[in-house]
């Protein structure tokens, strides 16, 4: 593949991603704010419709697995693990401080990761990624709140575990294979979850058809595109564009939720995108 068909390839399969986060951190904020289903139930349909997409699209329009696929249990664990203390979290979170120890943790984790790892960032790589955590801060500002330490845990916990899930999906070679056997393989834990809080399951037809949705498209579909979109992207871009999901998120609540666009949403994507430009600028 030419040079600038990779680049542009990485852009595409990165943008689709980020929307594709976006879009489900949108559904699990209607599903779970509302109370339509509970965080077991709507993490149990989420994995499963994503193995489920996932499975018929590798069965009907991929070719016979190539013996250099190849994934373990540890993804599929993270994948699971992120999945299922991000639903229990924001139960005991505000969407802000979620946010903010969500991807204060999922940045520490990839950061730490690239560093170990020898990627060596430059001087523009750190500002624009501390430019965007800035942004960040200020657009979640209003919605900060002493958090609960259950709640806190588990949002940190979420966040290493997609910092994690990321960091492995980067050594993949068949990103569609590989996320189908990550899904397929988080059922057995997600499963016997559900089963442990099969007296609090609480399941409504808009619960339900929001976990489909976000299991189906935002997270099946969109963690393909990830694991694509990783292949050409060093760790520290990997966890520097992630920052544009809050943003990405809000705008999703002005146009599907009828939220507002203020003057701190403006000036926090202005931050957070601008840190990304820069930070993607530098050699890191």
């Amino acid at each position: 593949m030419e040079p600038d068909a990779g680049r542009i390839k990485t852009v595409v399969f990165t943008l689709f991603s980020l929307v594709a986060f976006a879009a489900n951190s949108v559904f699990c904020r209607l599903a779970l704010s509302e109370a339509a289903i509970d965080p077991a139930g709507f993490t149990t349909i989420r994995l499963a419709s994503g193995a489920a997409t996932l499975f018929l699209i590798t069965a009907l329009f991929t070719k016979r697995p190539r013996a250099e696929t190849r994934t373990g249990w540890l993804p599929a664990a993270m994948l699971f693990l992120y999945a299922v203390t991000f639903s229990f979290a924001y139960t005991r979170l505000g969407t802000g401080t979620g946010a903010l120890i969500l991807f204060g943790s999922v940045q520490t984790t990839m950061i730490v990761s690239a560093i170990k790892s020898g990627e060596k960032p430059n001087l523009p790589v750190w500002l624009g990624l501390f430019l965007a955590l800035g942004g960040l801060v200020y657009l979640v500002l209003p919605g900060l709140s002493a958090p609960s330490p259950k709640g806190f845990v588990l949002m940190a916990a979420a966040g290493i575990a997609w910092g994690r899930y990321t960091i492995l999906g980067r050594g993949t070679v068949n990103p569609i294979l590989d996320t189908t056997r990550n899904f397929i393989r988080s059922l057995p834990f997600i499963l016997s979850v559900c089963l442990i809080s099969l007296p609090s399951i609480h399941l409504t037809a808009e619960g339900v058809i929001l976990a489909v949705i976000s299991g189906s498209l935002a997270s099946g579909l969109g963690y393909v595109g990830w694991y694509t979109a990783l292949r050409g992207l060093s760790v520290i871009r990997a966890a520097s564009v992630q920052l544009s999901v809050p943003v990405l998120a809000a705008l999703g609540g002005v146009v599907f939720l009828s939220e507002t666009v203020s003057f701190q949403l403006l000036l926090a994507a202005i931050m957070i995108l601008g840190g990304i430009g820069l930070s993607m600028t530098g050699r890191g």
